[in-house]
């Protein structure tokens, strides 16, 4: 694993292609928390738990202003075909394909000797400062309650008052 950003700093920006090849980039969610759920590989069981909890918990994410996305190394007609097998309907799944492991390896958790993501769960607030930072072996899977109990103790920023009181 290459340097990994930390809790408080900057989430760096982004842009990959969903699974129906639409451009999600990080800086146009500013004013919303997003979740960077990252999951090794697609098609393998935990990973498509993982998956199935953002799907399953998407109206409490929203009810949290908060925008939840899975991404992974594969690509993107994988991550279609993966998404349909899944029921995955409201659930963007991102390909962090080419460059491989782009996003993986800025956010310092490409596992090199792999050639995919370590499974984390990155939550940015609104202004694009990183509020969690959790790592999970990779036959975890992670805690879906503890991620929106973390949410729901966020206290929420409006980016402007942010920017007024610099």
């Amino acid at each position: 694993m290459g340097k990994r950003l930390k809790v408080g700093g900057k989430a760096k920006n982004f842009s990959l292609l969903d699974q129906n090849k639409k451009e999600f980039t990080l800086k146009a969610f500013k004013g919303k928390r997003v979740l960077l759920s990252f999951h090794p590989l697609a098609w393998t069981p935990v990973c498509s738990e993982q998956m199935k909890s953002l799907e399953k918990n998407k109206l409490a994410f929203d009810s949290l202003n908060t925008v939840a996305v899975g991404v992974s190394i594969d690509t993107v007609p994988s991550k279609k075909a993966w998404a349909e097998s899944l029921g995955i309907t409201n659930t963007r799944l991102l390909s962090d394909f080419w460059p491989h492991g782009k996003v993986a390896k800025a956010y310092g958790i490409f596992l090199k000797d792999d050639g995919i993501s370590g499974r984390s769960n990155i939550i940015v607030d609104e202004t694009g400062t990183i509020r969690l930072f959790k790592n999970y072996p990779l036959g975890q899977l992670p805690d879906i309650q503890e991620i929106l109990n973390f949410l729901r103790e966020m206290p929420k920023i409006n980016p402007s008052e942010k920017k007024q009181r610099k």
